[in-house]
């Protein structure tokens, strides 16, 4: 009767995993070119999104399936690195868009305004935020964020795969697989979906 009762609990468990998957990009991979290449975004989405997708699934469904606390225990890095990843990834994929799709267009508007009241200009921010994420050793990420305590947009890195917790997420740009192409920190500034960024900006504003 109890293996009975295992048996059912087991299955109960394992009918709550859900399988995730990488978020799927709206533009072609080609469609950041010239500014990103088409080989350095197909490998970002199809092989280093995807293992953290994979390492997830791998790692919750061990969680669930697990009776065990010290197993549970152990298995909390791995699920905040591969989680982290995860959710950090599927918010760059938002962020980008191609310049015939208003790239890199960032029209006068309540973050434009934002950006220039926190750092004086958009040109300034963009040069702050370049600095301190070129400073990142290692694997990083650069962080646009609202910061809801002292209601301003603040530059902010994180390690790793870490997801930003301080701050409402505006822009997240990773750094450890792109810092060291000549193309990247000052290119990103073409693709960036400031439309995006702005609605974000406004519903964490609120």
């Amino acid at each position: 009767m109890l293996s009975i009762a295992r048996n059912s609990l087991r299955h109960t468990i394992n009918r709550m995993f859900v399988a995730r998957s990488a978020h799927q990009v709206e533009w072609t991979f080609q469609a950041l070119e010239p500014h990103i290449s088409e080989q350095i975004m197909k490998l970002h989405y199809t092989k280093h999104h995807q293992t953290y997708v994979n390492g997830l699934n791998a790692a919750e469904e061990a969680y669930a399936k697990t009776p065990s606390t010290k197993e549970k225990i152990a298995l909390q890095s791995a699920l905040k690195f591969n989680g982290g990843g995860h959710i950090n990834h599927s918010l760059f994929w938002k962020n980008l868009s191609p310049v015939n799709e208003d790239g890199g267009k960032l029209s006068q508007g309540p973050l434009k305004d934002a950006l220039e009241r926190d750092f004086g200009s958009v040109d300034e921010f963009k040069k702050r935020f370049n600095a301190a994420t070129a400073a990142i050793q290692g694997s990083g990420w650069g962080w646009l964020g609202y910061n809801p305590a002292t209601q301003k947009l603040e530059i902010v890195t994180t390690p790793n795969q870490d997801p930003l917790i301080s701050h409402a997420p505006i822009i997240g740009v990773d750094i450890w697989e792109h810092a060291f192409y000549l193309q990247y920190l000052n290119a990103i500034w073409n693709v960036i979906n400031f439309k995006e960024a702005e609605h974000r900006f406004l519903e964490a504003a609120e």
